[in-house]
């Protein structure tokens, strides 16, 4: 089947005997022209089949009205809510969104950031992936001035706007929420340490330690990519241990929820054996037996705040390079999980 002819205004004219500026603004709505010839150009571009050339138009405005969002997964609940509050604000304006997913590649997410720079966007939300080396790639948008928030992973000592949470502090409480439990020695199952979100909560998790003079134990701590094998192979040589945890502070739900199944099936009893506290207060966290204690922080919130700073400066009201960090709050929230029969 041969591609359909794309309709123009001066088609829509010619069927209509008028000129073409006057369907340019009878498709704009214009009350210059009349209503009854509105309906006409209306009804006429509907029944040829126009679709109006808004890419074009925005680009000759060197404007696109679409806002990049740089995700560096789409799999878990945070990141999903994250995104309803970007589109909750962005569907309030005129912008569009375009969705990139680096699928925690450094190397997809360059390329995916060069790639929405070339779709023109007129600026950018974007969470890093776990091995991002550096910021290199948004480079170039700071060239341009298109402004860039970066949001939950994110380069704490890069210039630029950040949203993120107090992730040393939310650390700290779920350390320190075990030791109050009688927790002696404490397990943690954390990710890259190059990512702030895990650097900082693993070190909130050592502050913790120390402050209740709790000897760190570097045999406790595992640093992995969070994935499924790896929280099992983690659990398992947690058991194997001659001396087990009695505490576990994972820094994923998903990965938590893991730990505490593996544990289950080898007849350790959660928590009067292993006490464990996870992170994000994902959907999995109150779905899984006993629910899961897990510090809370709205996915929504940050993605909603992100794109609300981005949309103020886009339009003039704030100045982004003026605004370096935007720390939104946390909790702890104590389920079954955690609680030890002291």
């Amino acid at each position: 089947m041969s591609e359909q002819k794309e309709i123009t205004i001066y088609d829509i004219a010619e069927k209509l005997k008028i000129s073409a500026a006057t369907v340019s603004r009878g498709l704009k709505g214009n009350t210059a022209i009349s209503e009854k010839t509105r309906k006409k150009i209306l009804d006429k571009a509907k029944e040829m089949g126009y679709r109006s050339n808004n890419f074009a138009s925005n680009l000759r405005k060197n404007k696109t009205h679409t806002i990049g969002v740089l995700m560096h997964e789409l799999n878990s609940t945070f990141m999903l809510s994250v995104l309803t509050g970007i589109e909750q604000v962005i569907g309030e304006t005129d912008y569009d969104i375009l969705i990139a997913h680096s699928a925690e590649s450094g190397v997809k997410e360059v390329a995916n950031a060069h790639n929405l720079f070339h779709k023109r966007v007129d600026g950018l939300i974007a969470s890093l992936a776990l091995d991002t080396p550096n910021l290199d790639h948004f480079e170039e948008f700071h060239k341009k001035n298109i402004p860039v928030i970066f949001f939950d992973r994110v380069e704490e000592n890069n210039g630029g706007t950040k949203v993120i949470i107090n992730n040393y502090k939310a650390g700290y409480d779920a350390t320190k929420h075990l030791i109050d439990q009688g927790c002696k020695r404490i397990a943690h199952i954390t990710g890259n340490l190059k990512r702030n979100v895990y650097n900082l909560r693993h070190k909130g998790y050592m502050a913790a330690l120390q402050d209740h003079k709790i000897k760190l134990n570097e045999k406790l701590v595992f640093v992995n990519n969070l994935d499924r094998e790896n929280c099992v192979q983690a659990a398992k040589q947690l058991l194997a241990m001659k001396q087990p945890p009695d505490g576990l502070f994972v820094t994923n739900d998903f990965s938590a929820a893991i730990c505490m199944q593996i544990f289950k099936e080898a007849g350790v009893n959660v928590p009067a054996d292993i006490a464990v506290v996870g992170f994000n207060n994902d959907a999995i966290s109150s779905l899984i037996e006993p629910k899961l204690t897990t510090i809370n922080y709205s996915g929504h919130n940050v993605g909603a705040t992100a794109a609300r700073v981005l949309i103020n400066h886009l339009k003039g009201v704030i100045d982004i390079t003026q605004t370096n960090t935007i720390v939104l709050n946390s909790e702890l929230i104590v389920r079954d999980s955690s609680m030890k029969s002291l």
